[in-house]
């Protein structure tokens, strides 16, 4: 599981993003690579902490675990290379833009139309992780996103450090009644995890993680030393 450090061969990353593409139905005579040369370079931007092409790869390795669970694995999958690819911690429309791209790009990779709008129907999704009943690939994305709240205490510490770092501009009251609001949403969710192997492996632990993270912001700073 990831834990903020960004991930620095892409190797693996580009030879899944050429399988992941021609699994899709993209076109034979359309070249993949200049878009996944796109698409990880705007992972890699420099105010990414936690966003990082680790997180990347981490989503798509859960994916593999879920996808015996999704209708369609291969939009999954590509909706996982686009849910973060535009991603400004100051801005509340990342997801948009994001799923917008996806609109744009696909197309042009001879990828239909269905599948096309699949993707960037999941990309919106990443909004609320909260998928319709039966919303199989919905599920399967949501819940991989989501996987590393279920980290172990040291995974999910880094973690939030890295959430803390992508928004350092925030003062810190700020970023931890925001921070906690955040938290609080999840555990208002009925169920963080809706396929059945989050479920079983995931929920409990990722809950105990999100309560400790929130006692921690209820605690008050320390006060500072006397100079």
């Amino acid at each position: 599981m990831d834990t903020g450090t960004p991930h620095t061969d892409t190797t693996d990353l580009r030879a899944r993003w050429r399988a992941t593409v021609a699994a899709a139905g993209g076109a034979a005579g359309r070249d993949p690579d200049p878009y996944a040369e796109r698409l990880l370079a705007a992972w890699a931007e420099p105010q990414r902490r936690y966003h990082t092409t680790a997180h990347l790869a981490d989503v798509l390795a859960r994916i593999d675990v879920l996808a015996p669970h999704a209708t369609d694995p291969a939009a999954v999958r590509l909706a996982a290379w686009f849910h973060d690819a535009v991603y400004r911690p100051d801005r509340s429309e990342n997801e948009e833009r994001s799923a917008a791209l996806a609109e744009r790009a696909l197309p042009e990779l001879g990828i239909d139309a269905a599948r096309t709008a699949e993707v960037a129907r999941l990309v919106r999704l990443t909004v609320t992780h909260d998928p319709a009943p039966g919303d199989t690939d919905g599920e399967v994305l949501c819940d991989a996103d989501l996987a590393v709240l279920a980290g172990t205490g040291p995974e999910y510490a880094a973690y939030a450090a890295a959430v803390r770092e992508e928004y350092g501009f925030v003062p810190d009251d700020a970023f931890r009644t925001g921070r906690a609001a955040v938290l609080r949403h999840l555990l208002d969710l009925p169920r963080l995890f809706r396929t059945p192997h989050g479920a079983a492996h995931w929920e409990a632990r990722a809950r105990a993680n999100i309560t400790a993270e929130l006692a921690e912001l209820a605690e008050p700073a320390e006060p500072a030393e006397p100079v």
